[in-house]
């Protein structure tokens, strides 16, 4: 097979695969879309392109439910879990990448082994924990779960962005007579803005993606997640609110996207690449 054969099906099927990529993640949210904007009553998720549209299933949802309420609450949640969060996750990846202590391999090995057991074989366990610290209802167990659950495998990713920074870059401020916290905060910050972007992105999503913690956490209407919240639409087989659902489910993914697009120009690798030799 000639050269020029061989790259034309390899584009071919590299094509292929991104159409039909494509078409898996763009399908469910033209139907999700179509959903939420048709004027007509529904009983199940739609794709009608030619449909009467308008915004009465967001009117709806905003006059009907406790929608505001549930979103106020997770994004006070969002909030409060990605700024612990990243700042936990930050600080101690750079201890594990700079530092030897006594514990530093067991303590990695640990976090490893805690990564490894699924959230669903603790909900029992969190349940009763809740229940005998009397936070049933309440966000500040809810919130410091999301964030232990998330500082394991996090701390191990931000160890290894630190780890490609060059040390010399760390020699050489400590010649110029900078501390340990001025090498953190000027110099080995700023490099891993990159990875600090990704850590909130994901921090942020944990409490719009997570349901079951919440469910069995949360009890009153007015205090659920979104996710909670918008699943009591469609609970009831007698009424379901597929019409509401969908906008809410539209409205929902508003402050993500507007993260994103916010952190996108830190999406970027490769900033120490060539560094150490300026």
């Amino acid at each position: 097979m000639s050269m020029k054969a061989s790259r034309l099906i390899n584009r071919i099927l590299t094509y292929g695969f991104l159409g039909i990529l494509s078409i898996v993640i763009i399908y469910p949210l033209l139907v999700t879309a179509s959903s939420a904007f048709q004027a007509t009553n529904m009983a199940a998720f739609t794709l009608k392109l030619d449909a009467n549209w308008g915004l009465d299933n967001f009117q709806r949802l905003f006059s009907e439910t406790n929608y505001l309420s549930w979103y106020k609450n997770t994004i006070i949640i969002a909030v409060a879990v990605m700024v612990v969060q990243v700042t936990l996750v930050t600080l101690s990846g750079y201890v594990f990448s700079r530092y030897r202590f006594v514990g530093r391999k067991y303590s990695l090995i640990f976090f490893l082994v805690i990564q490894m057991v699924p959230t669903m074989a603790a909900l029992t366990a969190y349940y009763v924990l809740a229940t005998v610290l009397g936070a049933i209802d309440s966000y500040w167990l809810l919130s410091l779960i999301y964030i232990g659950g998330g500082i394991p495998m996090n701390v191990w990713l931000m160890k290894g962005y630190f780890d490609t920074i060059p040390r010399e870059f760390d020699e050489s401020a400590r010649i110029d007579g900078a501390g340990h916290l001025r090498i953190f905060v000027q110099i080995n910050l700023p490099l891993v803005r990159p990875m600090l972007a990704v850590q909130a992105l994901w921090a942020f999503m944990t409490p719009f993606n997570d349901f079951l913690l919440s469910k069995f956490l949360l009890r009153s209407n007015e205090l659920l997640t979104l996710a909670v919240g918008l699943q009591t639409l469609i609970s009831n087989p007698r009424e379901q609110k597929v019409a509401l659902f969908a906008a809410g489910a539209v409205l929902a993914a508003l402050p993500i996207v507007v993260l994103f697009f916010f952190l996108q120009k830190n999406f970027v690798s490769g900033l120490t690449s060539g560094g150490s030799k300026g």
